[in-house]
């Protein structure tokens, strides 16, 4: 099993977390001891309201008492995919805490209805789980709290059979569209690159993938309704499918057929897991959850927006946009010295002009030019020409915050003014030729066009109040 993602062996784990597992095992022997059941499903669905929550397993093992070997396992087996209900079972049913109280009532030889009276229950009720739920690997009845609890999990299971397990004819449409081989338009098929067999883990990295039809579940599921019209064996939902390739035991498609997804993940990620998650140069500190939460409210100004736009030949132009006026400052990043001449060095500067330390020096000559209070954070995007950040922050005073992977709306004035700025430097097109007097010029066109969220004011008209704003309170600073 791949560990990039998920702790799948111990030594996986810090060891912090692993002295803290030993510790909590010590405490706790009897929950670990070989042969015992396992722990009752209100711990299992502590479990996975931690994992959708985006913490690793070990860190949700730890927190619910089980062991991480066996959190991992449970991971596992349902494909990171919650295999049972999140929700409370009703107060119908006899909870874990119960049966804890009615095996110490009963160790102290106390009777049905005093136990039944004590917990509020029918004796009824008591005498059933007495009789039912005992353990009796000893010979005789003796009542246990996570025995009868786990007896109860077993005698309330409802096994259903998965669609495609019974539809063989649903199953082999699935399949054919999942992991269907590749054709030539008169039918021919293509085999494709050889690839190893699977092993579990997630797609190859830079190597060889199978071909297949390689259809989405989506597309799947959509498409049996058009097919099949009236028929209604022939439906089944892109979720039911997942499951399917995912959870060990449904039955109807084989495990392997996750190499034909477009992601090849082997297991579901949790979507959290991929939300606000530090990475690389991104540390805890600088994810877009810890940016102050007046830079979310417009209406306070000297928050701003950043990102690149790219040209061809690794040109690019450095684009900052404020949130609350909507004033855009384009960044000038000219190629280095040497570039397309010297060939590139492992681990040196980057000569396209947009390495970290070209960067730095750009951003900060133009971001320095307003007062300290209007340059208050910058939230940028996870491309790595901000990974010398803390540097920058030091020199600039203006705290970077990185936005989440993949979520361009949590930039969202960038990125409608990346869209603006395309009419002047289209996709395809050396930015390199433009000169920071060119760049100047079309900031102002930008900054001069009146906006209906603005009340049809420009930028350029509420950034100047704003800096007058400051004069008048003689605190404007360029330091």
């Amino acid at each position: 099993m791949a560990t990039k993602h998920w702790c799948m062996r111990t030594g996986d784990v810090p060891e912090g977390l692993r002295r803290q597992w030993r510790a909590d095992r010590a405490l706790r022997p009897a929950m670990f001891s070989p042969g015992r059941p396992q722990p009752s499903r209100t711990v299992q669905r502590d479990f996975w309201r931690l994992i959708a929550t985006g913490i690793s397993t070990a860190e949700a093992a730890l927190v619910v008492g089980v062991s991480i070997p066996v959190a991992s396992r449970w991971f596992r087996h349902a494909g990171g995919m919650p295999p049972i209900s999140l929700v409370e079972p009703s107060g119908r049913y006899l909870s874990f805490a119960e049966r804890e109280e009615i095996a110490i009532l009963k160790a102290q030889g106390k009777g049905v209805r005093t136990i039944a009276q004590a917990l509020g229950r029918d004796p009824g009720t008591i005498s059933r789980e007495l009789r039912r739920n005992a353990a009796t690997r000893g010979g005789k009845l003796e009542y246990r709290a996570m025995v009868a609890q786990w007896k109860a999990h077993e005698a309330a299971k409802r096994p259903k059979e998965a669609k495609m397990v019974t539809n063989p004819r649903l199953r082999d449409y699935v399949q054919d569209r999942l992991a269907g081989k590749v054709t030539h338009p008169d039918g021919r098929t293509v085999n494709g690159p050889d690839t190893p067999v699977w092993k579990g883990l997630n797609k190859p990295h830079r190597a060889d993938r199978r071909w297949s039809k390689a259809w989405s579940p989506e597309q799947i599921s959509h498409r049996l309704r058009i097919e099949f019209g009236y028929d209604e064996s022939m439906r089944i939902s892109h979720e039911a499918i997942y499951q399917s390739l995912f959870i060990e035991g449904r039955g109807a498609l084989k495990r392997d057929l996750v190499t034909c997804l477009r992601t090849g993940r082997a297991l579901r990620s949790p979507r959290e897991r991929s939300r606000n998650k530090p990475h690389g140069h991104v540390t805890a500190d600088v994810v877009i959850s810890e940016r102050p939460a007046e830079a979310a409210d417009r209406a306070v100004p000297g928050h701003w927006e950043g990102d690149l736009i790219i040209g061809t030949g690794r040109s690019a132009i450095g684009t900052l946009v404020e949130r609350h006026s909507r004033a855009t400052i384009l960044v000038h990043l000219p190629r280095l010295e040497g570039w397309g001449q010297t060939p590139p060095v492992k681990n040196g500067p980057s000569l396209g002009g947009y390495g970290a330390v070209a960067m730095n020096t750009a951003l900060a000559a133009s971001i320095t030019a307003l007062p300290q209070q209007l340059r208050k954070t910058i939230t940028w995007d996870r491309g790595k020409e901000l990974s010398a950040h803390a540097t920058f922050a030091l020199e600039t005073g203006t705290k970077v915050y990185f936005a989440d992977p993949h979520s361009p709306w949590q930039r969202p004035s960038n990125e409608n003014t990346n869209g603006l700025l395309r009419q002047y430097f289209p996709k395809g097109t050396d930015l390199s030729r433009w000169t920071a007097e060119d760049l100047e010029a079309v900031a102002h066109t930008l900054n001069s066009r009146p906006r209906k969220t603005l009340g049809w004011r420009t930028p350029a008209e509420v950034l100047e109040e704003q800096l007058q704003s400051l004069e008048e309170a003689g605190v404007a600073t360029t330091g």
